[in-house]
């Protein structure tokens, strides 16, 4: 069943059923007598869809057993009937991807896939979808607290206000035994890399090292790209107990740049068995950027970036724009060098996109345009930058070669105060 088709028949059924007036009501026999108490419900996660109500957990005889959903007629406020006039009352044993709605989600925090945030789960909302009860969305304002605070005779009658549709949350596993070590989180992998970096900073420690590990999976680029946006402190922490091949898959596939930064925050005697387990091109790029100071320009700088010689035509420099596999931001400028390899000049792409393809860059190249070399101080970058309203800069060795390239993202990421998502209330905690 697909989340719109279990949308559209939730919209056939308006009734809303909370848990906190279901959990510890009656368990009632086919003739309605109490026959003991329903301690919680059970779902499993994994499929599409709303998740079904699959058992309860319920005490019988001051014994806590397991009920299966199949011998339930009706889940209702205060009680869950059965359709049969005994039961086998079994110990209950988790299966795979199974959760209990009370003890493992209620009143834990869960990621709410609309702007990226955490939530907390006040209540958790139950809908009759498709013939059976499903979980449909959690309640995270405080009328979800306070239904629980009142007599349910009271608190049956508040109704959800803040509800979030189950279809957008994701709720923490990774303190339940049979999902320890298969974390489902396929909806978070959908986010930005700067959203799921955003959450994993904003999470404790186990809740920012489950999403880690979700993601972790066959993605290893998405892994790198988040790996990027963390600040220094929740990078060392993940790499920590890690082993040295498992950082280096990490330093492998992440910006150059991006790399050496935390190559750099690694104790001295880990780095170069680090480094030895990088492919080559990429620890040549890493080792010679750590030869620079991170707030200078050669530490800002990437070594990615297109470069072409003047004699090349606009036709062979697109071409080459096409098919060079660096970074998009890298890619509005392109430069220009002689047969000596020396910076000439610059070219934006829009110049480049919008001239004649027959023509050669030597005759629309930007003559004597701004460049930084490796030492140059931040103070420096940032005024060059501004002056000239640029995107990207190149930084030159002593020969006037290009060695590098900074972006106006380099320079905003240095500028920017350490939390200001948060500061700016694009990430919170409820």
């Amino acid at each position: 069943m697909t989340v719109e088709a279990a949308q559209a028949a939730t919209a056939r059924t308006p009734e809303v059923l909370p848990l906190s007036q279901v959990v510890g009501g009656a368990l009632r026999d086919k003739e309605g007598g109490r026959i003991g108490r329903v301690d919680d419900l059970i779902v499993r996660l994994g499929g599409t869809g709303y998740p079904p109500i699959t058992g309860f957990l319920v005490t019988v005889a001051n014994r806590q057993s397991y009920v299966s959903a199949d011998v339930a007629a009706e889940i209702a406020t205060g009680c869950v009937s059965l359709h049969t006039p005994s039961i086998d009352l079994r110990p209950f044993r988790r299966r795979s991807e199974e959760v209990l709605l009370r003890a493992d989600v209620l009143d834990q925090q869960l990621i709410n896939l609309d702007g990226a945030r955490l939530v907390r789960a006040n209540d958790i909302e139950l809908a009759r979808v498709e013939g059976w009860w499903r979980v449909v969305g959690v309640e995270t304002g405080p009328r979800g607290v306070l239904r629980r605070l009142l007599p349910r005779s009271i608190g049956g009658r508040v109704e959800p206000r803040e509800f979030l549709d189950w279809a957008k949350v994701e709720p923490f596993v990774g303190h339940v035994p049979t999902l320890k070590l298969r974390v489902p989180h396929p909806k978070v992998a959908r986010l930005h890399p700067a959203e799921i970096a955003d959450l994993v900073e904003a999470a404790s420690y186990q809740q920012g090292e489950e999403i880690m590990r979700a993601i972790q999976g066959d993605d290893r680029e998405l892994e790198a790209d988040v790996f990027e946006e963390l600040d220094e402190q929740h990078q060392l922490e993940f790499i920590e107990e890690r082993s040295d091949a498992e950082v280096a898959a990490v330093v492998a596939r992440m910006a150059p740049d991006d790399a050496a930064d935390l190559v750099a925050e690694l104790e001295e005697e880990r780095r170069d068995s680090v480094l030895a387990l990088v492919p080559a091109s990429q620890r040549t790029k890493v080792r010679a950027l750590l030869g620079y100071d991170p707030g200078e320009a050669g530490g800002l700088m990437s070594p990615d970036f297109v470069a072409l010689y003047r004699q090349a035509t606009v036709a062979e420099a697109l071409d080459r724009v096409r098919s060079a596999r660096v970074p998009a931001e890298v890619l509005t400028t392109v430069f220009v060098m002689d047969s000596q390899r020396r910076l000439v000049g610059s070219l934006p792409l829009a110049e480049l996109i919008r001239a004649d393809r027959s023509a050669s860059l030597v005759e629309l190249v930007v003559r004597d345009a701004p460049r930084l070399v490796g030492d140059a101080e931040f103070e420096e970058v940032a005024r060059l930058m501004a002056d000239y309203n640029l995107t990207a800069v190149p930084v030159v060795d002593d020969d006037g070669r290009m060695i590098g390239v900074i972006t106006v993202d380099d320079v905003l990421e240095v500028m920017l105060p350490k939390g200001w998502r948060r500061r700016f209330g694009l990430l919170g905690e409820d």
